[in-house]
């Protein structure tokens, strides 16, 4: 499977970049796999890979690049739940930085940069995300309905809030299919109402289910909220999207 390391020429700089793409040459439909907080690390490598030997070219950028090069944050080799505070102690000062105004212009360098690769074919893109990476793949399809015509969040940061910016405020500029799997304690129902009422109205094709069984992270093998079961739902809901909207099939 080729990978490649790869530098993004964005706004503020360089934001260094994983690649996973088919073998044998050609063309393929574009990813862009947004990373969850804690950061691109070899879990979120491997799903790229996944999801190369389907078919697809995936890039997965490092949102944190302002602050250094992957890995910004050391993370030990397993996440448990003992040292999970601790760490997102680390990381919270990064994904505070990482405003929306910022998050805008990385998701121009991102969606310019993947449709531009020589192994990236013509059409649309995928934006899929997990954590705080569903929020900025909703903003990226948002920002860019002309060409983002697939958005996956899974275990997503909250997509309703007060805030003018809030991303279910967002919807009616989506052009894209959505899939969000969300764990059982990732949205209140009322939020998950006003989020299905949101995507109603902008008459957006989409499903949004709870994973039975899951907390917060449950895709995420590297981490004690890992549940096999779920990524394999993630994996039945997300290839058959893709499909869908990229392929044509």
């Amino acid at each position: 499977m080729p990978t490649k390391t790869l530098q993004i020429p964005t706004a503020d700089g360089q934001a260094d970049a994983f690649a996973a793409f088919p073998d044998g040459g050609g063309r393929h439909p574009g990813v862009l796999l947004y990373m969850d907080a804690f950061g691109v690390r070899p879990v979120l490598e491997e799903m790229a890979r996944e999801l190369a030997r389907h078919g697809y070219y995936v890039l997965v950028p490092n949102v944190y690049y302002r602050h250094g090069p992957t890995p910004v944050v050391e993370l030990p080799e397993h996440i448990t739940a003992e040292i999970r505070p601790a760490v997102f102690g680390r990381l919270m000062p990064l994904i505070e930085a990482h405003t929306t105004e910022r998050a805008l212009r990385d998701a121009d360098a991102y969606i310019r940069f993947l449709t531009t690769q020589p192994e990236v074919s013509t059409g649309p893109v995928a934006a899929i995300g997990y954590c705080m990476g569903a929020v900025l793949a909703m903003r990226t399809a948002a920002a860019h309905p002309d060409q983002v015509a697939a958005v996956a969040g899974f275990h997503p940061a909250p997509l309703v809030r007060d805030a003018p910016d809030s991303p279910h405020r967002l919807v009616a500029k989506l052009t894209a299919e959505v899939h969000l799997g969300l764990a059982e304690t990732d949205m209140s129902p009322e939020a998950i109402s006003e989020l299905s009422q949101a995507l109603d109205a902008a008459g957006v094709g989409y499903t949004c289910e709870i994973y039975p069984g899951t907390v917060h992270g449950f895709t995420m093998s590297d981490t004690d909220a890992f549940n096999p079961s779920a990524l394999q739902r993630h994996w039945d809901r997300l290839l058959p999207l893709l499909d869908r909207t990229l392929t044509g099939s």
